[in-house]
């Protein structure tokens, strides 16, 4: 049964803000109430029962402005509970003026063509080749499955996705997205500390959660920090023993489970890496040749390579890197001396060749928080990067990204959003 919106009133204004540490407030004509719950939907549901029970005093419906990480809706709330979704153009302007309006698109118009008076008009022969497909185009959408919209699906209502959850989806469909042929992602920095391991990290974890074959190469002179920062498997190979072993990982008779001998799986994140070189006593150094053969390998297994890279941009594998790359990212801190080393790594690459000036112009700049408190700083650095390259990414400070190993689950909703929305950005360029 529908709720009588004939009975509803200008006051009480209501608005509710849920955050994403689970806190929220409820606001009933400008008086704060504030809650907190171990979650989000035991937050969702402390807040209807009280917009429940205003409703059930006053003894008809009211209007409710509730804002989330999903966005804004309108709410209708009856005494009973029940809950109904509203349009932002049906909701009156003093029941949403605390809250910015979600902009609505314009009412679609259709325009019927009359039929030419003269009935025996003989009809107009066109070529076959001209006609267009006859099937429908999908329509079909998803109900919401985040924010209030989703919790209120739970229930059993079926309310369309907001439109940050549209981009979401959007950015786990390119993220999901499996290319003709292998792809490789070169992450580079010539300046230490730029946070290079985790970006390779973190965007190796959104592909191999959604799906990807994928492999993160330490492709470092000495021993690098990617395999301290990652699960280790029962076994302490490298690169240096991949290399030794190529013929037979890349004749005829190998299988595809043979390159499990090398690599180290990553058991949450769903994907592999293979590390450096981490014998302290060991002098050798792999030359353009190897980086070659080690591409051919990871190649013939898998169809996403991200690899990892030292700080000498002179170095042969650092170059060959740079020559297998199809797209080129670059991560920096917001401190002065990372960011001013990402400029000179995208400014040396544009001064090498067509080839490199082009990776350049295409990269993806990935800006992350040193710390807390630093989103305005960071954000300011991101923008010094936008007109010179393809897309440029902020990612919020983590605790869980610091030390010890990096797992994408044990990272904060916020952080996880912003890796997806980085590996998104990489996609569009592969």
């Amino acid at each position: 049964m529908a709720i009588e919106k004939s009975l509803i009133q200008p006051e009480p204004v209501i608005s509710a803000i849920i955050n994403g540490d689970n806190t929220g407030v409820l606001k009933i004509n400008g008086e704060e109430h504030p809650y907190e719950a171990p979650d989000v939907n035991d937050l969702r549901q402390a807040l209807m029962k009280r917009v429940i029970g205003e409703a059930a005093t006053l003894g008809r419906p009211v209007r409710v402005t509730s804002m989330d990480d999903s966005g804004v809706s309108y709410l209708v709330v009856s005494p009973a509970g029940e809950v109904e979704e509203e349009q932002p153009e049906a909701v009156p302007e003093d029941a949403s003026s605390i809250l910015e309006r979600i902009p609505s698109a314009p009412a679609a118009t259709t325009t019927v063509a009359k039929a030419p008076s003269t009935a025996d008009a003989p009809p107009t022969r066109r070529s076959i080749r001209e006609a267009s497909s006859f099937l429908a185009a999908p329509s079909a959408v998803e109900p919401a499955s985040q924010g209030i919209r989703g919790w209120l699906n739970s229930l059993g209502m079926s309310l369309a996705p907001s439109e940050e959850e549209l981009s979401e989806r959007e950015d786990i469909r390119l993220a999901s997205k499996h290319f003709a042929g292998t792809r490789t992602i070169a992450v580079a920095n010539q300046k230490g500390g730029s946070n290079k391991t985790p970006t390779v990290a973190d965007l190796a974890a959104v592909f191999g959660r959604n799906g990807g074959s994928v492999v993160a190469w330490d492709n470092n002179p000495t021993t690098g920090t990617l395999g301290w920062r990652t699960e280790k498997g029962d076994h302490s190979r490298s690169a240096l023993d991949v290399i030794a072993a190529a013929d037979a990982l890349l004749s005829p008779t190998a299988q595809s489970a043979d390159i499990n001998a090398f690599v180290h799986h990553q058991s949450t994140d769903k994907y592999d890496v293979l590390r450096s070189d981490a014998d302290v006593a060991g002098t050798h150094e792999v030359t353009a040749e190897e980086v070659d053969i080690l591409h051919r390998v990871v190649s013939k297994y898998y169809r996403l390579i991200l690899m990892d890279s030292g700080n000498n941009h002179r170095s042969a594998e650092w170059n060959r890197m740079i020559d297998h790359a199809d797209q080129l990212v670059v991560p920096t801190t917001n401190e002065e001396d990372r960011v001013e080393a990402a400029l000179l790594t995208l400014q040396g690459l544009d001064l090498k060749g067509e080839r490199s000036a082009d990776l350049a112009s295409n990269a993806v700049v990935i800006v992350s928080e040193r710390q807390r408190g630093e989103a305005r700083l960071s954000q300011e650095t991101a923008e010094k990067f936008r007109p010179y390259v393809r897309d440029v990414v902020v990612v919020p400070f983590d605790e869980a990204l610091k030390s010890g190993q990096i797992r994408f689950g044990a990272l904060q909703p916020a952080t996880r959003r912003a890796w997806l929305r980085a590996a998104a950005a990489v996609a569009r360029g592969l």
